[in-house]
C-alpha cells in the first residue's frame, strides 16, 4: 500500500490473520482489539473535554442553534444512532437537530456508490441547510480523509460554525477543517479496512460522551435521571411516573 495509506486500512499483523484462527481465537482477538477502542477515547479525553465545554457555550448562546452531524458510510450511520437519541432521551428539540450524509438517507441502509467522494453534493447540501454561524457541526471520518465529510466542514467553517472533527487518522485532512480536532488513533482493524469495528466502537463511545456531557450541562439530567425525557411507550412513561416521584 501507498506510505500515506491511513493505518485504518491496513494489515493486521499482531496475530496471525483472523480467518486462520479458531472461532474461540478469533472472539479473544476481537475482545481485546475493542479494548482498544476505549483506550483511544481515554488518551483523546482532554481535546473531547474541550469540544464538550465549547459546543455547550455554543449551544447556550445560540438558542436556535442546530448540533449537525455529518460523515458516510459507517460513521454516518454512527453519527445518527448517537444523534437520534437526543430527543427521546433529552427532549432536545427537532428542530435543532441535523444531519448531513453522504448519499442521503438511502446510504444508512445500503452503500450508495460514489457517494463518499461527491464533495460537490456536500457543498450544495450545507447551502441548502442553511449552516451558518449558530449551529455545531460534528464530523466523523475513519480513514480522517473522506472527501463529502471534509468538504462539509470546510464549507461550514467558512460559514463560521462551529466545527468538530473526529479521526481515526492522526494525519486525517478532515483535521483541517476543525475548530476542535479529536484523534481516536485505533490503527489496524483485524480485518483490515472494516472501520465498523473498533474505528467504529471508539466513534461511539466519543459520541456517547461528548452528547451526554453537553445535554447534562444543559440541565437535562437530574441526580442522574432522564428528567427530560420524552415518553413514547408503556416502558417510558412508567419511568417518567418513577423519576418524577423520586
Amino acid at each position: 500500500m501507498h506510505q500515506n495509506t491511513p493505518k485504518t486500512e491496513l494489515l493486521y499483523h499482531k496475530s496471525k490473520p483472523i480467518d486462520h484462527l479458531s472461532v474461540s481465537e478469533g472472539i479473544s482477538l476481537m475482545i481485546e482489539e475493542q479494548k482498544k477502542a476505549s483506550n483511544e477515547v481515554k488518551k483523546a479525553a482532554i481535546s473531547i473535554e474541550k469540544a464538550i465545554e465549547e459546543i455547550y457555550k455554543y449551544l447556550l448562546i445560540n438558542s436556535k442553534g442546530r448540533i449537525v452531524y455529518t460523515g458516510a458510510g459507517t460513521s454516518a450511520r454512527i453519527g445518527v444512532q448517537d444523534g437520534v437519541e437526543l430527543f427521546p432521551t433529552f427532549n432536545w428539540p427537532i428542530e435543532r437537530l441535523d444531519f448531513i450524509i453522504a448519499g442521503g438517507l438511502p446510504a444508512l441502509i445500503k452503500a450508495v456508490e460514489n457517494a463518499e467522494d461527491d464533495t460537490k453534493l456536500a457543498e450544495s447540501i450545507v447551502s441548502e441547510k442553511l449552516i451558518r454561524q449558530e449551529d455545531v457541526v460534528i464530523g466523523l471520518a475513519a480513514s480522517g480523509n473522506t472527501p463529502f465529510t471534509c468538504k462539509v466542514l470546510e464549507k461550514a467553517k467558512k460559514n463560521s460554525a462551529l466545527t468538530v472533527a473526529i479521526s481515526n487518522n492522526p494525519k486525517g485532512k478532515i483535521l483541517d477543517h476543525a475548530d476542535h480536532k479529536i484523534i481516536l488513533d485505533t490503527k489496524e482493524e483485524v480485518i483490515a479496512g472494516s472501520t465498523r469495528l473498533k474505528a467504529g466502537t471508539a466513534q461511539k463511545i466519543c459520541l456517547n460522551i461528548i452528547s451526554s456531557m453537553v445535554m447534562i450541562k444543559m440541565g437535562r439530567v437530574k441526580n442522574g435521571i432522564m428528567n427530560e425525557m420524552v415518553p413514547t411507550n408503556n416502558k417510558l412513561r412508567l419511568r417518567k411516573k418513577f423519576n418524577i416521584n423520586t
